[in-house]
């Protein structure tokens, strides 16, 4: 008898977290205190996209999460979960900005997910070669 394969999860490393909430409260801070109207509006709205980033990656923790079942994906509200059946997982490589990216595709239903290093933590790469081997 084989012992169950171990839970395996990824997230945004929470130091990028931490330094999303500090870049929230500075801008913040400084758009309370600057008399510049434009300055206040650009930089308002900075924090708030930098609050919805580090919420996100508060909140969805961990991002992505597999076992011997399947799969289990979090969102910034939900959650969505499939068998290893009704997943295809692929690592794709594109060329940006002259340097080469990859990314985990999770490839299920109606649903396209696309995670990047910042959602998983660590290289797509190495994400994509944990799941093969949890898949088998």
């Amino acid at each position: 008898m084989t012992s169950p394969k171990a839970r395996l999860v990824w997230s945004t490393p929470p130091l990028l977290v931490a330094v999303g909430w500090v870049a929230t409260a500075g801008a913040a801070t400084w758009a309370i205190f600057n008399d510049d109207t434009a300055g206040r509006v650009l930089v308002g709205l900075a924090a708030l996209v930098a609050a919805l980033l580090a919420l996100q990656g508060t909140l969805a923790r961990p991002r992505l999460a597999a076992d011997s079942n399947g799969l289990v994906l979090r969102r910034f509200a939900s959650k969505r979960q499939w068998t290893w059946a009704e997943v295809n997982v692929r690592l794709v490589r594109t060329r940006r900005l002259g340097r080469e990216v990859s990314t985990l595709e999770l490839d299920a239903e109606d649903d396209l997910v696309v995670l990047g290093w910042l959602d998983l933590g660590v290289a797509p790469e190495d994400v994509a070669d944990a799941l093969r081997e949890l898949r088998t």
